[in-house]
Parts: structure tokens; sequence; C-alpha cells
């Protein structure tokens, strides 16, 4: 089993650099150990213009039989001497896929501590697979490269070169092109479309394969035209299981949609009217009402005496950052389901740089608010801040079992646009939303209705506090329902 990776320099870029991205040394042959056979790494050739590594997987067949204790692949039942004779030591397949996210961990997560600058940079590519599995032939091998950018060469293998009327084989000799990629992209797609194309894995498929396929396919996949193939076979098609993925990718999708943030929009959007802000324009700006919203969030935080905080939908961070700042909060958790905003989040609190202490009180993960989380459960207080309006109506019910029927923190902040005071807002279009990704913007009293039917359900009291300007008419352009949970003896008599 043999890939191949090759790249092109020029003196003040030279080609061994994949050297460094790779973490493998071009004047080194290495063996690497992996639960199937050994991985070898060398380099064929590496110099200044041009630096090719190769990964050589040697499978132990027999090895890989008797662990499966008589199952073949996908963990199937195989008591044929197919279990000891196949492809698997030839053809790449899942074996490879483990063998690259293994051996090359650092390059697929995209860090290189010797040249940090390196991992970002594109660079031509071209990597060749002589033999590839492809059921589906070198059109869906098209289907799959083709939309990521990639120049595809697809050629297949004749099933005997000295018998050509037996026709082609399935396998196929593949060669990706690209002039300007980064490695990690690279290897993320080989990856998840290598077991695709084969349509098996080697191993047996559970639960957690759901993060791996999302980690890998960040930023393509959630976009890629054939996702729901992709997902269904990456998955050995159990059915419970590509559901989740795709539902979760859809919200990737729906969040990524628009780069656009919705604190962005609000403070770009006018205050009140410009007579108004004429003539006060000599005195000090307001705050933008985004910042006007953190602050109210961290003193409703504040009164309620929470000092370990979810923020639920926590975006690019910014609200993780504000309550870092403060000492009274122990432990503060973010969670979105785009991994794209948790590692923008990341940069923006620097956690790769954060002192021990303070990196002991923050942490990251990435979740879907419509299904229920063991991480959720146990802290003092959960915050969703300008979150609930990006759902679909009919999901709603699920976020709010999710958060108030089985995380239950003592307490929780949701805060939503009043779509009552859009008419304030100059450069908002009569009849549209705030953001391009609301689904729905409710009244005070819609809003209102929803939150004393949540809270009388799992056992609430809720208050509501406006944000921002109180327009005597509107009301607030931000409305917070805070949820205080009852007492056993204050559910009891209620």
């Amino acid at each position: 089993m043999f890939l191949t990776i090759s790249t092109t320099g020029t003196p003040e870029r030279p080609a061994t650099d994949l050297g460094f991205l790779l973490h493998k040394h071009p004047g080194n042959a290495q063996a690497f150990s992996t639960s199937h056979g050994t991985a070898h790494v060398l380099y064929p050739e590496a110099d200044a213009e041009r630096c090719t590594a190769a990964l050589l997987l040697e499978v132990d067949a027999v090895a890989l039989a008797r662990r499966g204790k008589g199952k073949g692949r996908g963990g199937a039942p195989d008591a044929t001497l197919a279990q000891y004779v196949n492809d698997r030591p030839y053809a790449a397949s899942s074996l490879l896929a483990v063998a690259l996210s293994s051996v090359f961990s650092s390059a697929m997560k995209g860090t290189c501590t010797a040249r940090p600058e390196l991992p970002g940079q594109p660079r031509p590519l071209r990597i060749e697979v002589p033999v590839l599995p492809a059921r589906g032939g070198p059109e869906l091998v098209r289907r799959l490269f083709e939309p990521l950018g990639w120049t595809v060469t697809v050629e297949p293998v004749a099933l005997d070169a000295e018998f050509p009327e037996w026709g082609d084989s399935r396998y196929v000799r593949l060669v990706l092109e690209s002039s300007g990629r980064t490695l990690a992209e690279a290897l993320r797609h080989l990856y998840v479309l290598l077991p695709v194309l084969d349509d098996a894995k080697h191993y047996w498929v559970s639960s957690d394969e759901v993060d791996k396929l999302l980690r890998a396919g960040e930023g393509w996949l959630p976009a890629h035209p054939e996702q729901k193939l992709i997902t269904s076979r990456y998955l050995s098609r159990r059915w419970s299981l590509t559901r989740q993925a795709i539902e979760r990718l859809e919200l990737v999708r729906l969040a990524e949609a628009d780069d656009t943030a919705v604190e962005e929009i609000d403070n770009a959007v006018e205050e009140i009217d410009n007579a108004v802000e004429a003539e006060t324009e000599t005195k000090e700006r307001p705050a933008p009402l985004a910042v006007q919203r953190r602050d109210a969030v961290i003193a409703a935080l504040g009164t309620s005496g929470a000092a370990r905080v979810l923020d639920l939908g926590c975006g690019q961070g910014q609200l993780v950052q504000a309550l870092l700042k403060d000492p009274r909060f122990t432990e503060i958790v973010g969670v979105d389901v785009s991994m794209r905003a948790l590692t923008i989040a990341s940069r923006r609190l620097k956690l790769d740089r954060m002192g021990e202490r303070q990196a002991s009180r923050v942490k990251l993960f990435q979740g879907s608010l419509a299904y229920t989380d063991n991480r959720l459960k146990g802290y003092d207080a959960a915050v969703l801040c300008e979150v609930i309006e990006h759902l679909d109506l009919p999901r709603l019910p699920a976020l709010e079992y999710a958060v108030f029927g089985s995380a239950r923190p003592r307490t929780v902040l949701v805060t939503t646009p009043n779509v009552e005071y859009n008419v304030r807002w100059e450069s908002l279009p009569a009849g549209h939303v705030r953001h391009g990704d609301h689904r729905f913007e409710w009244t005070r009293e819609e809003f209102g209705t929803w939150a004393c039917a949540v809270a009388e359900r799992y056992g609430y009291d809720v208050e509501f506090v406006p944000v921002g300007p109180d327009d005597p008419e509107v009301g607030p352009p931000t409305q917070m329902a805070v949820f205080s949970m009852r007492t056993v003896k204050e559910a009891t008599a209620a």
C-alpha cells in the first residue's frame, strides 16, 4: 500500500520544507508501528526544487484477520479465505487513512513547532495513489475530488494486461494536483475520501466516528455536492450515525453561510435616528449594542452568584473573552457547532500562549444544542446570547430540552432581538431581519409567551431585562430573559 506527496520550490521557499511540515527528516528512512502493520516514510527525492515523501504501509494480513476474530471488513462475519487472501496489503483503504492520521498527525492538524509559519502557506502539491479501490469508478473519483479544487487524473487498472478483453478492475491509479493548497487540507481530504471510495472500513464504526468526520471535513464537507454519499460511506452506511452527522453538518453550513457576525450588523446600524445623533454629536458615543449586551449578561451572571458558566453558541469567543477578565467566574466553557468559529475563538483568546492558571479556567468544545450532552451538566449558569433566532422554530423544543431539561443549570440567560425595535434602524429595510441567518425575530409579547412556557415546563422562574435604550414605544433593541431554577419547596408549592 503506497502513497506519495510531492511539492516543488524555489531557493527562497525550498521544496524540502515538506520535511518540516510532515515532521519527518528527508535524510532519514523511518518506520512506525501501527495496529495493523508497519508504516515506512522515505524520500525518493529531496532538494530545493522538488521533494517527494512516500508512505509505504506493510499490512500484516494474518494478524489483521486474527485480531478481527473471524470478522471481515466493517465487523461483518467472514469465515472464508477472503480474510487471509485479499487486497488490503496492496490497495489504499481505511488502513492507509488511519496510517496517514497516525504518522502525519501534526501535519494533518496544521501545526509545525519548528516553523509555525509553514502550515498556513499554500504550496503546489502532487499526490499519487498507485492502486485505489473505486466503487463507483473514475467518474465518482472526479465527483469527490474536483469540487475541492484538485486537478484529477484517474486511470482504470486492467484486470489483466495480458487479457484486455477482460476489461477493467474496480481499481484505479489516482493523481491529484493543485497549484496552491495547504498540506493539512490535502491530508484531511485523503483521510476522509480514501475509505469512502473503498466503501468499507477495517474496523467497527462507532459514534465517535461522527466527530472524526466533522473534524476532518471542517471547511469543505458542509458545502460538498456529494456530502450525503461521503457521510453515508464514511460511516459504513449506519443510518443513525449518518443522520446525526448530516444534521450537524447542516448546522455548520448555516452557521458559516454568512461570515458577518451578528454583532457586526448591530454595530453598523445607526443609533435611533440621524436627527438625534446630530443633536448629540458632542456627547460621548454610546457603547455598541454588542458591548451593552455582554455587559448585561455579565451583570446578570454576577447577580446570580454563578462561578461555572456555559456559553452555548459561543461563536468567535467574544463573551468568553469578557468573562475571563472577571475573576468571579472560575470555569468558562464555550460550546459551538462550528469548528471554524471555535478555531477563531481559540486564536482570539490566545489559548496556545495563555498561562497555565488562566488556561485551566476555560474550555472550548464542539457540540450541537439540538442534542443532549452530558458534558453540559453540573454548571451554575448557561448563556444563550443571540442563539435561538438562528434555529428553525420546529427545532426549538429540542434545544429547550437539551438546556432546561437535561443540562439544568441553576440560571439560564437568553437574549434575542426585539423585532419591534427594528423600525428604529434607518439602514435596515422594512420587513427585513437583522441578520440573513435569522429564522425569526420575536416581539416582546412573543418572547415573553415562549419564555414563560419554558419556565413552567421545566421548573424555572423567569424575569425580563431590557438591553440597550428602552424606547417607550417599541421597547429595547435586545430582550433578555433570566431563568432561575425553583427550589424543591417552590416547585412543590407551584
